[in-house]
């Protein structure tokens, strides 16, 4: 299995914060980079990082901000 951010549900909560996906990536210690390919879901968030997003949009629940897809 693989876990992708939901790009949409991200970019909502980031527009209602008034913030960046840029502001996220610097919060998480990321690049801009690597953090335009996970939004677009050509990398996958580790377990770690998936803590540290969570933490950083507290009020969101992990089926807010993720979405887990099965590999065939």
């Amino acid at each position: 299995m693989k876990v992708y951010i939901r790009n949409k549900e991200v970019k909502k909560i980031l527009i209602r914060k008034n913030k960046s996906q840029n502001w996220l990536a610097y919060k998480l210690e990321i690049s801009s980079g690597y953090m335009s390919q996970l939004m677009d879901g050509s990398r996958n968030p580790s377990p770690k990082l998936r803590e540290r997003i969570m933490k950083k949009l507290p009020e969101h629940k992990f089926d807010d901000l993720f979405d887990i897809k099965e590999i065939s």
